[in-house]
């Protein structure tokens, strides 16, 4: 499965590999460094392996791993762009 926050081979810049693991995988709890919350059993989520350092592998929850890595300002550049779109609507 791909996302559009991972690049067409699998990867993310920094030499990230990220998997997705679909609710029927995951079979144990782990704990995401995003938000440091847990991660159950049965929830969908992201594996990142950096490709230099298999090992330093972390689990982050999809929603967690696409705002880590959304550009800078993207949000404020969203929030702009929706108040332009309700200006134009009340005209």
């Amino acid at each position: 499965m791909s996302h559009r926050f991972v690049d067409e081979d699998g990867s993310v810049g920094g030499g990230m590999e990220v998997r997705h693991v679909h609710p029927y995988q995951a079979v144990k709890t782990y704990r995401c460094p995003g938000c440091d919350h847990e991660i159950r059993p049965g929830e969908g989520h992201e594996v990142v392996v950096p490709r230099d350092a298999p090992q330093d592998r972390r689990h982050w929850h999809s929603s967690c791993w696409k705002r880590a890595n959304r550009p800078k300002g993207a949000k404020q550049a969203a929030k702009k762009q929706q108040a332009a779109k309700r200006t134009r609507k009340k005209r």
